[in-house]
């Protein structure tokens, strides 16, 4: 009875399921696997209840929300892409690791990456479920710009927890979801340099939960 609990879940949610009855986005792209190697930079597990003075919340719509710390991981709500930045830089070549987990049915899981540490928007948005959950993204300086690549989603279950990496040592940045290749975002005049050496959470409304964040340099 179980295992058709478990295949109900994943078929109402339009994703699929993997031997273990863990949802995985349904998504039938092809691309790299994503890298096993680099020097381990840094790394955040929040187990100590606190936020750490590497981060810092950013400037996006002012919300009314805040970044907390609870239960060994970090919750967002309300925040109105106010990010949550990593002050420590990012390698030129960099892999970026972490779980996230969406608390509602909106989905909306955000993040962004190679932006200023300041500013929403200032680098790459990579948006999974957004638009309540009907749309995966990764967009460019601009969530809602012309030259975003968008698809409809398969949809993210709320509750389960997704491992998620991103990669790029060139032009092209590879998304990853539980190990699966998931999209990738070629840009031929690449956001490298200065303003463009931080990584960060962000969310809109819905409640969300991040965790176990490790960075790598893939140059090493």
């Amino acid at each position: 009875m179980k295992s058709w609990l478990i295949l109900g879940t994943c078929l109402a949610t339009l994703a699929a399921c993997d031997g273990n009855g863990k949802a995985t986005p349904n998504d039938n792209s092809t691309g790299p696997a994503p890298t096993t190697d680099g020097k381990l930079v840094f790394s955040d597990d929040f187990e100590d209840g606190t936020f750490r003075p590497e981060w810092e919340r950013g400037q996006g719509e002012d919300g009314v929300g805040k970044w907390r710390v609870e239960d060994g991981a970090v919750i967002g709500v309300d925040i109105k892409n106010d990010p949550l930045w990593l002050k420590q830089e990012l390698p030129d070549k960099a892999r970026i690791e972490f779980d996230v987990t969406a608390l509602s049915s909106v989905g909306d899981i955000k993040v962004e990456v190679f932006g200023d540490g300041v500013k929403h928007e200032s680098g790459y948005i990579l948006i999974f479920g957004g638009w309540k959950n009907t749309l995966d993204v990764i967009a460019r300086l601009d969530e809602h710009g012309k030259d975003r690549k968008a698809r409809n989603t398969h949809g993210v279950v709320p509750g389960h927890t997704y491992n998620m990496a991103i990669e790029r040592t060139d032009s092209t940045l590879h998304w990853f979801v539980n190990g699966k290749h998931f999209m990738t975002y070629e840009d031929p005049q690449a956001l490298t340099g200065d303003g463009h050496r931080h990584f960060a959470f962000n969310i809109w409304s819905a409640p969300v939960k991040f965790d176990n964040v490790k960075v790598y340099d893939l140059a090493k």
